[in-house]
This record gives C-alpha cells, structure tokens and sequence, in this order.
C-alpha cells in the first residue's frame, strides 16, 4: 500500500474522533424553567420530555353542496329532437342527436340519462346501464339527477333478470328521492 493512501485511511477516522470530541454534550438533566408549559410525565426518568398533545375538538362536516344541472338552449333542442326521433322508433337518428348535444355539454348528467333511454328502448340494455353510471357519476351534488340515474341503473338490471342487484339499485333512488 502506498504511503498516501495509508495516510488517508489514517487521517479519515481521526477527523471524525476529533470533530466528535470538540461538539458540547446534549444534556438532558436540564431543568426547565418554571412555568415553561412543559411537564415530565410520570414514571420516566429526570429531564426526559413526553409532549402532550391536545386535540382540537371535532367539528361536524360541511354538507355537501347541492346543484341542480339543467341543459342548455342547443342541448334543449337537441333532446326535444331526439324525443321525436325515439318516439318514431328511429334509434340510431336519435343516439345520433343524443351524442351531438353531448358533444355540446359533455359532462351534463342529463344528456347521458337521455342517452341511456335511448339505449334502453332499443334494448340494449347493458350500454343503457354503461350510460346511466355515467350520469350517476357526473351527478355529484344534484339528488335528483342520482336518483333517476339509480332508477335507470334499476330499469337496466332488471331488464337484464339482475333483480337483487335492481332492488339495491330502487332503494338508492328512493333513499335520493327523499332529500
């Protein structure tokens, strides 16, 4: 080994020892002062500290904000249009329309309510209930929109011979209904 090296394996361990004996000593025996509003708690040793935390007390949580989601003048049209169309049994005019205004309002829990009766009455009923999880989804805040949203989900699954899981469905709607 050259002499350099050996110097510094030498030279490391001794810098450490003598920055570790020029630090003053933590001590923990120190009194504190009167009135500091730090207590020892009891059964532990002289000096050692133990924080009481006090909780704040708790609060009730804010009730949810309520809404009420409405279409717009274009959407309006649209659904209206769409009402014919589905009552001429043309359903794919009237998913086509559906899908217009929902490019118009694409995050309106009632445009895909409306898009999920267009889907019930063609009797695709597992899209139907895609499509009203979406409005149950996007509905957050408004009981009105979740409760139909529920009831389609319910009209959907009982189509679908699904019927404990229709009831749970009904009793969410009714539970929303009430409010």
């Amino acid at each position: 080994m050259t002499k350099t090296r050996l110097l510094w394996l030498t030279a490391i361990p001794m810098t450490l020892l003598v920055s570790a004996c020029s630090t003053p000593p933590i001590r923990s025996t120190q009194e504190q002062p009167t009135g500091s509003g730090v207590e020892t708690s009891p059964g532990t040793s002289e000096g050692v500290i133990a924080p009481q935390v006090i909780a704040p007390p708790a609060e009730p949580l804010p009730a949810p904000p309520t809404r009420s989601y409405t279409l717009g003048t274009a959407a309006t049209a649209l659904v209206n249009q769409s009402h014919v169309q589905l009552a001429a049994k043309n359903f794919m005019l009237a998913a086509s329309t559906i899908e217009r205004a929902l490019r118009i309002e694409p995050n309106n829990p009632l445009l895909w309510l409306e898009y999920a009766q267009v889907r019930y009455s063609e009797h695709n009923y597992s899209q139907a209930e895609s499509m009203a999880r979406k409005a149950l989804m996007l509905a957050n805040g408004d009981a009105h929109a979740q409760s139909n949203a529920w009831r389609m989900i319910a009209n959907t699954l009982r189509a679908l011979e699904r019927n404990n899981e229709a009831q749970q469905a009904d009793s969410k709607a009714d539970a929303l209904a009430v409010r």
